[in-house]
């Protein structure tokens, strides 16, 4: 069982970016009950927490989705719909604080749907029926290579689920998109992802790419002082190959903490292709040179971005170290072969 840091325990997926989130169009549009506690909570992006004392007018409020005590037999569930048709590679169901209120059991499943289902909608099983622990993380690695756009979590027979990550690879139709759209190939609603870093102790390399202009100072990739030599990186595999026209880096609400500087190298690597990252990304082409970085604003990078043909991974470096809010790489997706 992973420890109460879920993002530091094994299976490996529990590191990837939890694609459940409302920020990133996720929702809680169904509960068969959610008397305790309301069904949206079951999807907050936050570490949930337990306040003593603290009671509504239903009972005691917990931090997550909780449905009253069954007495008739039955079960309850929920159905989350995620933002983008995604492939699933493993889930997290954490009961964190209910303990003697937390469910006996629970299972998920999956669906393709456009419009909220029916009874006509064609569910297959993600994760079979499996007990349940107090105040536990349960992660699960999924080997279903469907994509879903719908998920219905099953608790047996009541009780109360802090939190539902969902952790896996969003998949977009590029096929239907206009070819001559300049998008942010590496934006986690394109499909990109922050495969890993040097270090990310104060801020998640997967805030990178979220949406939107960050939040505060944690809605970032920070890295901890660098006391020898050397300098901090991170690597993305952006959503589909292309031709990168421009780079923007913003540093927002990094302001005694920002990098000094930054360049971005660039790769065309085949999916199949087996690479040490870590090793061989040092050696990439220059896609934009070093280029001074200043606190808490927004860096555009345009007539300095290298031609560099095919583009499917960038590796972005700060030196000596800090934090970035966001990295957008702006360009055409490459055509097919």
């Amino acid at each position: 069982m992973p420890s109460e840091d879920a993002q530091q325990a094994d299976p490996l997926f529990l590191r990837d970016l939890n694609l459940a989130q409302p920020r990133l169009g996720a929702e809680v549009i169904y509960a068969t009950d959610d008397f305790f506690a309301p069904k949206e909570r079951l999807i907050e992006p936050t570490k949930p927490i337990f306040i003593d004392g603290k009671y509504d007018d239903h009972g005691k409020w917990m931090d997550g989705w909780e449905t009253r005590r069954r007495r008739e037999g039955d079960f309850d569930r929920c159905v989350l719909r995620l933002g983008q048709p995604t492939v699933v590679r493993g889930v997290d169901i954490d009961t964190a604080h209910f303990n003697g209120n937390h469910p006996e059991a629970a299972s998920i499943d999956a669906c393709d749907a456009a419009e909220p289902p029916d009874s006509d909608s064609a569910w297959w099983q993600l994760v079979p029926r499996m007990p349940l622990s107090g105040n536990c993380h349960h992660a699960v690695e999924i080997l279903e290579e469907r994509p879903c756009s719908l998920l219905r979590l099953t608790i047996f027979p009541d009780g109360g689920v802090a939190r539902l990550r969902v952790f896996g690879e969003v998949v977009c139709d590029w096929a239907s998109r206009d070819p001559s759209e300049v998008v942010d190939l590496a934006s986690v609603s394109n499909g990109g992802r922050a495969l890993l870093c040097s270090d990310e102790h104060f801020g998640s390399r997967h805030n990178l790419l979220m949406p939107g202009r960050g939040v505060d100072m944690g809605d970032g990739w920070e890295t901890r002082r660098r006391r020898g030599p050397g300098h901090d990186w991170v690597i993305v595999r952006l959503g589909h190959p292309g031709l990168v026209e421009r780079i923007e880096i913003d540093t927002a609400h990094f302001k005694g903490n920002y990098p000094d500087r930054c360049s971005v190298q660039a790769a065309s690597i085949a999916a199949e292709e087996d690479v040490d990252f870590a090793r061989e990304s040092g050696s990439w082409p220059e896609l934009l040179g070093v280029e001074k970085l200043e606190a808490d604003s927004e860096h555009a990078f345009e007539e300095d971005v290298r031609a560099a043909g095919i583009v499917s991974h960038v590796r972005l470096n700060v030196f000596p170290d800090g934090g970035i809010s966001r990295l957008r790489v702006f360009g055409r997706v490459a055509p097919a072969p």
